[in-house]
């Protein structure tokens, strides 16, 4: 190939146009499963506090006829507390980059959408991480994993953390050696939660457990799964389920693209009844009008207060410690 001497090329120019974009195209995923999936609420306070009570067990109930009433003690429903965090995003853009024609946006609308987002993300983090409630001015919710200690699988050494009805605060659990995701550790979480009144219907899990789950279909206990799917006039290899109904219910299976964000926060498969399981609103998440300009530029802070409150951490349930990344972490 050659070109004829002299031709003057782009790549020689000083004066051509630049061409950008009118549009910002982010790749950044905005779902937020747990949080989507339960019921919001409002508190009153920064420290929220509910009863809960349990029906006594199944006895024999027999009774002699004409006996004298003896009365039994009653036992008192157990107080429980969630302490709110402050979480809060903020951004400051001068006035001339706010003035400056740029790709299609609004700077200042745009980044504070932005920002809106990435802190609906942050309450995600905050349920699925490991984090222990604390009280005082930097005040932290406890995470989900922090509260479960009746329906809980964990591997050899873990240990559960738990509401302390003392201190009224939460300990993050004691991780335990990591091991594969199985149908059998499903079902005896299952089986517990079962037990104790818990009607599991949603089981939340990093991308990888999820991609695990999907091999349950070769499992020999499992009933066959095949079915004639075309796209068009393409055939299609399904390799998918969404759905697990095992012996002791039915739950939807969904990935968390937040837990994928390290071994910490995939290791935890989360069963979840969301009639026991809500997140409380202090302050709903909004902008601060009152931040003062001082300068030439425009600041704006987006902030909320709020806390995970499991209703009942019986109708909740883990399998922890699994393999969340890949085959080996």
């Amino acid at each position: 190939m050659a070109v004829v001497a002299n031709t003057f090329q782009s790549t020689s120019a000083k004066v051509n146009r630049e061409e950008l974009s009118g549009v910002i195209n982010r790749i950044t995923p905005e779902d937020t499963p747990i949080y989507s999936l339960i019921d919001k609420e409002s508190f009153e306070t920064t420290h929220s506090e509910w009863a809960v009570d349990d029906l006594a067990a199944p006895a024999a109930n027999i009774q002699l006829e004409g006996d004298e009433y003896t009365f039994g003690a009653t036992t008192p429903a157990v107080r429980y507390g969630a302490y709110t965090q402050i979480m809060r995003k903020e951004g400051i853009i001068s006035g001339t980059q706010d003035a400056t024609n740029n790709v299609g946006v609004e700077q200042v609308k745009y980044q504070k959408l932005k920002k809106g987002v990435e802190l609906r993300k942050d309450v995600e983090f905050a349920i699925v991480t490991a984090q222990a409630q604390t009280a005082g001015a930097t005040r932290q919710m406890g995470s989900l994993s922090s509260w479960l200690q009746t329906n809980v699988s964990r591997g050899g050494g873990g240990a559960n953390g738990g509401y302390n009805s003392g201190t009224g605060l939460t300990a993050v659990p004691t991780n335990g050696t990591q091991r594969a995701f199985t149908k059998t550790l499903l079902d005896t979480v299952m089986q517990q939660g079962y037990t104790s009144g818990a009607n599991f219907r949603h089981l939340v899990v990093s991308p990888y457990v999820k991609s695990v789950f999907v091999t349950f279909m070769s499992d020999t206990n499992v009933a066959s799964f095949r079915y004639a799917a075309s796209n068009g006039d393409n055939n299609s290899i399904i390799a998918n389920a969404d759905v697990y109904e095992g012996p002791f219910g039915k739950v939807m299976v969904h990935p968390n693209r937040v837990m994928s964000g390290s071994a910490g926060l995939a290791r935890n498969a989360f069963l979840i009844d969301t009639e026991h399981l809500a997140f409380g609103w202090f302050r709903k998440i909004k902008e601060d009008k009152d931040v003062a300009k001082t300068g030439d530029a425009q600041k704006f802070v987006l902030i909320g207060e709020g806390a995970l409150k499991p209703k009942n951490e019986k109708g909740l349930g883990v399998v922890a410690d699994v393999f969340g990344l890949t085959a080996s972490t």
